[in-house]
């Protein structure tokens, strides 16, 4: 009971810290004005209360046409309030990581369109490796008997496979980010569970999820440039993208090769037999 009064007094701090934050948001840039429907008695255009344009607003975008909007006002910010959406950025990052929230991708994608194809990397590299960091000190803090109680099976299994890989746990858990058999979040939660030591869970979450976040990051700087969506399957874009894929999958090639000599990943198969198979 402890554990849990715990949990929830940390959730709603952070909650309470990030909404005071939004609170404190500064105006944004105003829309260029609708084009006028109506004609006045001279012929010039009626005078309405929004001819001076709707102020943009953050919210979450549906469709290319938003996200790039979104892309411009936050870039908005950045130039006239850096620091502001630095803190902003990385407090809502660090919030999604640490109670294991999806969205990471959306995130990665406005990290390129709002810092660049580099920073942005480094960015969501870092905050990704620290919030993952963080969820792994509250579970092993707070969450223990919880997500043993939830998901039984699911941390036995884990257990069992992070023993026979000891001798080259590192490597295992390189395979594990780099082709998910169990989601992120729950190998986050569950790493102190099977006592994974915290060194090796943060140099695999940096290096396992680069792929991720690279192709994530470079989408984004990408988009933002998109006038049109005719833009995304001209030849230079679709090279860029097959360009972003293959130096994505080459340290995912790697790790596979080197999992296929030294882990233990057996698998059951459908008759519930155990088979011998190093790899999946």
């Amino acid at each position: 009971m402890r554990s849990l009064v715990g949990l929830v007094a940390v959730v709603a701090a952070a909650t309470v810290y990030l909404y005071c934050l939004s609170l404190s948001l500064p105006p944004g840039p105003r829309r260029p004005p609708a084009p006028p429907a109506a004609q006045g008695e001279h012929g010039d255009p009626a005078e309405s209360p929004d001819s001076a344009g709707e102020v943009s607003r953050l919210k979450f975008p549906a469709d290319l046409d938003e996200l790039r909007e979104l892309a411009e006002l936050l870039q908005f910010y950045k130039t006239k309030h850096t620091g502001y959406v630095l803190l902003l950025f990385c407090s809502a990052y660090l919030y999604k990581q640490s109670f294991a929230i999806p969205g990471s991708s959306f995130l990665n994608i406005l990290a390129g369109a709002i810092f660049g194809p580099y920073e942005g990397l480094l960015l969501a590299c870092v905050l990704t490796t620290v919030g993952s960091t963080m969820c792994y000190l509250l579970s092993q803090a707070f969450g223990k008997n919880y997500i043993v109680n939830f998901f039984p099976d699911k941390v036995s299994m884990l257990q069992g496979k992070v023993k026979e890989n000891k001798d080259c746990l590192f490597f295992f858990l390189l395979f594990l980010r780099f082709f998910p058999m169990t989601p992120n979040w729950f190998l986050n939660m569950s790493s102190p569970i099977v006592n994974i030591p915290i060194t090796f869970f943060v140099g695999s979450v940096f290096i396992g999820l680069l792929p991720y976040n690279f192709i994530c990051v470079q989408t984004g700087a990408m988009l933002s440039e998109l006038s049109s969506l005719d833009d995304l399957f001209s030849w230079d874009r679709l090279l860029q993208l097959l360009a972003i894929a293959c130096m994505a999958l080459l340290p995912s090639a790697l790790i596979r090769r080197v999992s296929q000599k030294r882990l233990k990943l057996d698998v059951r198969s459908q008759n519930g037999l155990v088979t011998d198979k190093k790899v999946q």
